[in-house]
């Protein structure tokens, strides 16, 4: 057995038996095949940003860092193809070096563009879909070793279930994406109190290209956050010194401090989050797309989302106010709430509907069991589908009747890997065990 592989936020590991690391896609073939002939189960792992165990292996462990070069660009079309283990943050840079950009970004860029979409990463903005919206076509290697493409016309029913596959139906390897000329956005952050917050958030999101608030349950205030997409030779003013100070006070070593000193003495708390919610204060910058929709998160943290319709948002948010109250519960992170359109990917969270997204943190070293399980259980209610790279507890029987497309899903599956060659704990959890598994 090797070392210990964590995750970023430290709540999920595996000792894999071995690590391969290819340096193309006939390797990653190489690698499949080895481990079919092991008798081993292989799981791909990226920048280990998923919250849940999508990506544990304790068989072979196939570490996509060789995989991520560019492959081709097309500015014409926009058609950008990349190595399905080319993170983010190197991606975004990239293609603003090539004039283009990604339509819409979630808040965080540590992910490999495959994780990303495999888990249905999204931002906000009800004319923008989550990442997978944005991808053309894959290149990915089945469980009988075969290195396939798949799009919308060819192997169509594999391109719909993979674009969001949790890493359950193939190793992908390679990503062509719709990409769209660079962008500038202006954002504006505004603070805001719940009630107003609540009362205009739909019509805030129809307003804004992108629009999400963030609310810290102890404080009666919300710091809204608006996009407006501009044109790539816009001027640039970017975020100033003073306030990445003030981000440092929210978001880095200085709202570390106060979560340790919360966790030690849990009564601080509220007031710890209306200090939070204070300082978080309204500000203006314009700067490229991607600089601006993905933010750094320094203060480790665990997290739930749970995508419900649009519509219930505001009868959602107030049913977790009313428990977090009644159980005196202590939460020193925020709830993030964003918007996202229908789309048609199949195990999409938004998948043909008009989605909010309700998000919940709580700081690594704090209890979250509790909170964690009421939120799943409120937004459960409300139809509320788990984004499948952050924490829940639901299995196959309670998540196949807010999919559609489950049943089809899970079926695809049985047929390209009935040995559940990719499958592991989470994904026998989620989907159920495939057939012939041993």
């Amino acid at each position: 057995m090797g070392s210990v592989w964590r995750n970023w936020a430290g709540n999920e590991q595996a000792s894999p038996v071995r690590v391969e690391r290819p340096a193309d896609p006939a390797e990653a073939a190489a690698a499949v095949k080895g481990a079919v002939r092991d008798g081993l189960r292989i799981k791909a792992v990226g920048s280990g940003h998923s919250f849940t165990g999508a990506a544990v292996a304790p068989g072979v462990q196939m570490d996509m860092s060789g995989l991520s070069g560019l492959v081709s660009v097309d500015r014409g079309t926009g058609l950008v193809t990349v190595e399905a283990g080319m993170p983010l943050w190197q991606l975004n840079p990239v293609l603003a070096a090539h004039g283009l950009a990604m339509e819409n970004l979630g808040d965080i860029d540590r992910q490999t563009i495959s994780g990303a979409i495999s888990t249905g990463t999204h931002g906000s903005g009800l004319r923008y879909g989550g990442i997978a919206t944005q991808v053309r076509g894959l290149e990915m290697v089945l469980a009988d070793g075969s290195l396939v493409t798949c799009s919308a016309t060819e192997r169509a029913d594999l391109f719909a279930a993979a674009r969001v596959g949790i890493g359950a139906l193939g190793i992908l390897t390679k990503v062509t994406l719709q990409c769209v000329p660079s962008f500038v956005l202006h954002a504006r952050d505004t603070g805001m109190p719940v009630a107003e917050t609540l009362e205009r958030m739909q019509e805030l999101a129809d307003e804004n290209d992108h629009f999400e608030f963030f609310w810290f349950p102890h404080s009666d205030r919300t710091l809204t956050r608006r996009f407006r997409r501009l044109p790539g030779g816009t001027p640039l003013k970017p975020i100033g010194d003073f306030a990445r100070r003030l981000d440092e006070r929210v978001s880095g070593t200085g709202f570390e401090a106060l979560n340790r000193i919360g966790t030690r003495l849990p009564a601080l708390i509220p007031g710890i989050t209306r200090f939070a919610a204070r300082a978080m204060s309204a500000r203006e910058w314009t700067d490229l797309s991607h600089r601006v929709f993905a933010s750094v998160r320094d203060v480790r943290f665990l997290e739930g989302e749970f995508a419900i319709p649009r519509e219930r948002a505001q009868e959602a948010l107030r049913e977790i106010k009313r428990w977090i109250d009644a159980n005196d519960e202590r939460v020193s992170f925020p709830l993030e709430v964003r918007f996202a359109p229908a789309d048609d990917v199949w195990l999409s969270t938004a998948h043909e509907r008009e989605s909010c997204y309700i998000a919940f943190h709580q700081y690594h070293r704090m209890p979250h069991e509790r909170y964690f399980r009421a939120c799943e259980d409120i937004l459960g209610s409300f139809g509320g589908r788990p984004h499948w790279g952050k924490m829940h507890t639901l299995g196959a029987e309670q998540l196949r009747p807010r999919y559609a497309r489950f049943d089809d899903f899970v079926a695809l599956r049985d047929r390209v890997d009935p040995a559940g060659v990719f499958g592991n704990a989470y994904l026998d959890r989620v989907l159920g065990a495939a057939p012939e598994a041993g």
